[in-house]
């Protein structure tokens, strides 16, 4: 109710309009359906009203035969553009839809700016990959190959951006045991042309890689530009170690790609490609050291059996002493035993001739005879003695022949027996470097030497 004490109280009505949006309320939920509703767009139309205050930001408008738009740039996208727009230019914008709340202005948020048509800079980069392949810059038989085993990895990139850590982590996974060297660059801006050549040539003048990874992650068109710049690319095609370029993602060609030895769609692919994963090399060297351990085993059993096959056909030199000792004692024996029946021969044949000679009493035949018969006697053990004599003399010769031949004999009049440290009988001092190891077999033992100096047989002289 409401009195103002001069008469009755009369009713308040109570206010039924819809509720009122204040303005604030108005521009902020229009800027937020603007931004929801469209996120990314792009537009084509002329330049106008461009204007560069001095913060740094661009803002004009864009307009055709019947509507306009206005735009703002600001100094952190403006600066990628290489070259600014001018007043009339037909332009290609990429931005986001907003409202400008303040004074409830519809405007785009520039973020990328291009030459309508082709675009300057694709026109840039067709030129110069065209110029580029006319060199000879691009074509497959200039390719470098890139080493199967790599001994050491560099990488050409920022010390600070996801494609050095990607590349660490791949290798990690694949081959730790290779090393890497980063060469740091800058990979944006306009002093990362310069920045990648002098990282390029610092990574030859190292000269410890035998692969170089030349990259970075993604970005927009203007980000990784200076990957199509000539500079850049002249220092790929005249590096001296095989290049693997990985700039952005899949979908990114850039003019690196085309001069490297190889493409790599991303970073992470680059390291993949270069470096062996090691658990295939571990099976594979699992599978080759099963395989020698058989073949090993195989030539082992096969040499085994020729040396009892050579050891059977080769005689002991002291078993042929001993059985051409037993020859001469059964050749003595049958000397004795020859004798022995010689002479039991002659006496019975002169026991035959006493009984005669007494039967006939021939004194002096049987003188004669007696005289004739001690002359045989004494002539036949002269014989037989020599006989006996040269047959020994033969068989001595034999043993003292065979005893030069021996292996043993050799050894003790004070040769040797020199074998190097794989078990090889050595004939010529070339065969062995000074520092080696070497053992030499003697009459009575063994003994291990190490070669301090060779002499070959032309510098010792005949």
């Amino acid at each position: 109710m409401y009195n103002d004490g001069s008469g009755p109280a009369t009713p308040h009505l109570q206010d039924t309009r819809p509720r009122a949006l204040s303005v604030s309320e108005l521009n902020h939920q229009a800027r937020h359906l603007l931004e929801s509703s469209f996120m990314q767009v792009w537009v084509e139309g002329e330049l106008s009203g461009f204007s560069r205050p001095s913060s740094g930001h661009w803002y004009f408008s864009l307009k055709d035969r019947k509507c306009q738009v206005r735009c703002a740039m600001f100094r952190g996208m403006n600066q990628r553009i290489r070259t600014p727009p001018k007043e009339g230019d037909q332009v290609r914008i990429r931005g986001k839809v907003t409202l400008y709340e303040n004074r409830g202005d519809f405007q785009i948020i520039v973020e990328h700016v291009e030459p309508a048509g082709l675009g300057a800079l694709q026109q840039a980069f067709e030129e110069l990959k065209q110029k580029l392949l006319a060199e000879g810059l691009f074509e497959q038989a200039s390719k470098k190959p890139l080493p199967s085993l790599p001994r050491h990895i560099g990488v050409v990139t920022s010390p600070t951006g996801a494609a050095i850590h990607d590349i660490l982590t791949v290798l990690a996974r694949r081959c730790p045991a290779i090393p890497v060297t980063l060469y740091p660059t800058a990979v944006q801006g306009k002093a990362a042309t310069a920045d990648i050549a002098r990282a390029i040539e610092a990574a030859q003048n190292h000269g410890v890689a035998d692969v170089l990874i030349i990259g970075r992650g993604g970005g927009s068109l203007e980000d990784l530009w200076c990957f199509n710049e000539e500079a850049v690319a002249r220092a790929i095609a005249a590096c001296r170690i095989p290049t693997v370029s990985a700039v952005g993602h899949e979908v990114d060609v850039t003019i690196a790609d085309f001069v490297a030895d190889l493409r790599a769609p991303t970073p992470s692919a680059a390291a993949e490609k270069i470096s062996p994963d090691q658990s295939d090399w571990l099976k594979q060297l699992r599978d080759r050291e099963f395989r020698l351990s058989n073949a090993m085993g195989l030539a082992l059993k096969r040499l085994g059996t020729q040396l009892g096959h050579l050891s059977a056909r080769l005689r002991d030199p002291r078993r042929e002493l001993l059985e051409k000792a037993q020859r001469m004692d059964e050749l003595e024996l049958r000397l004795r035993k020859a004798i022995r029946q010689r002479l039991t021969t002659v006496g019975v044949r002169n026991d035959h001739l006493r009984q005669r000679l007494v039967m006939q009493s021939p004194h002096r035949q049987l003188s004669d005879s007696q005289d004739a018969l001690r002359r045989v006697s004494e002539r036949l053990v002269s014989v037989m003695q020599q006989d006996l004599k040269q047959r020994r003399d033969n068989l001595e010769h034999a043993a003292q022949t065979l005893n030069v031949v021996s292996p043993l004999a050799t050894l003790g009049r004070g040769y040797s027996i020199v074998r190097d440290n794989n078990g090889n009988i050595l004939r010529d001092a070339s065969n062995v470097n000074p520092g080696d190891t070497i053992s030499a077999r003697v009459a009575r033992g063994e003994m291990t030497a190490k070669v301090t100096s060779v002499k070959s047989t032309e510098e010792t002289g005949p």
